[in-house]
């Protein structure tokens, strides 16, 4: 009797204990763990495949290329080291183009955005007819770069444009003129396109986060006398702060980024004014096939793009995402 109850010398355990927790485990529970991750990576994987092959590759390939004299036919051979990098920093085209985005970027910054926040504010006040004002805004986001572009061409053909022809009727005809064939008013009116094109969208982000503030807090400053801008400064702005700063990163990224509708007003004349880097690319890609040099361009275009995102998810970000990283695992008091 007594020897049924010794140790076991391979467990350590009497022979009439319990197994622990972990014997008792089902012996299903293990395979359907399996198959729970199985399903998971088989969900994931043509995602990954795509990503893969149309993202990261290209980007690896474009990087190798960069450091080629190499004209897009076969696989790059002639090697020259950094000649491509080096060229750029003497290219008086590139450099411009790094000056025309900084000048988009400021003028987005300092124009665009503020008139896309004060239609915002305008149509979320209640007020006939707001629903199709919104709808109109936001329109031309809706139409196609190429669109957009031919349309503008036309608007702001010389002479018998329609720009032109309002201008005439009512006395102003002076201030017509050639408008993307002027080196001196291009960068302003493909500008005055990209507003029209854009702030539509900016405005709906904005709408969004306006209609997210609580009116409990604006009722309650309008009672202690608050006017309307004082309001808005000290209520309105700060709750809408994480709204500006993401619509201030899209922003910025799209400028740098800008192509297609540069590509088809201007195709980044007149002699290079309109011009930006992703436009030069395409011309040193496709146009010269000097594909080792537009290697080049893409690299610096995706480490400017790289460097400020990760610079403004540092500094600028930081306490958005912390707080939602905080929500997400249920540590929020």
């Amino acid at each position: 009797m007594t020897s049924t109850f010794l140790p076991d010398k391979r467990t350590g355990r009497g022979a009439g204990s319990p197994p622990p927790a972990a014997d008792r485990r089902p012996p299903g529970r293990a395979r359907r763990r399996a198959l729970h991750w199985l399903t998971a990576a088989g969900f994931q994987l043509p995602a990954l495949v795509l990503f893969m092959g149309l993202v990261l590759l290209p980007m690896l390939f474009a990087l190798y290329a960069a450091f080629f004299r190499w004209g897009g036919f076969g696989m790059p051979s002639d090697y020259i080291g950094g000649e491509n990098f080096s060229r750029l920093l003497q290219d008086d085209v590139f450099l411009g183009d790094l000056w025309r985005c900084l000048v988009l970027v400021v003028l987005s910054l300092a124009i665009q955005l503020p008139f896309a926040l004060a239609m915002a504010v305008l149509l979320n006040q209640r007020m006939r007819g707001r629903a199709v004002y919104r709808m109109l805004f936001f329109a031309p986001y809706v139409l196609s770069e190429a669109i957009t572009g031919i349309l503008f061409g036309m608007i702001f053909a010389p002479d018998d444009g329609f720009a032109d022809q309002v201008l005439g009727k009512v006395g102003l005809d002076g201030l017509g003129g050639e408008w993307f064939a002027d080196p001196s008013t291009v960068m302003a009116t493909l500008f005055l396109v990209m507003t029209w094109k854009y702030f539509g969208f900016h405005m709906m982000l904005y709408l969004a986060g306006l209609q997210a503030v609580p009116r409990e807090l604006t009722e309650a400053a309008l009672i202690d006398g608050a006017s309307a801008w004082q309001r808005f400064r000290n209520v309105t702005l700060p709750l809408l702060a994480p709204t500006l700063r993401i619509s201030v990163f899209l922003s910025v990224i799209g400028a740098i980024q800008l192509f297609d509708l540069v590509w088809v007003t201007t195709a980044g004349g007149p002699d290079h004014h309109s011009e930006t880097m992703a436009v030069t690319m395409f011309q040193y890609g496709f146009k010269r096939y000097q594909v080792g040099y537009a290697s080049a361009i893409s690299v610096v275009m995706f480490g400017i793009s790289l460097v400020f995102a990760l610079a403004y998810q540092r500094f600028v970000l930081r306490r958005d995402l912390e707080g939602a990283t905080t929500t997400m695992r249920g540590d929020g008091k």
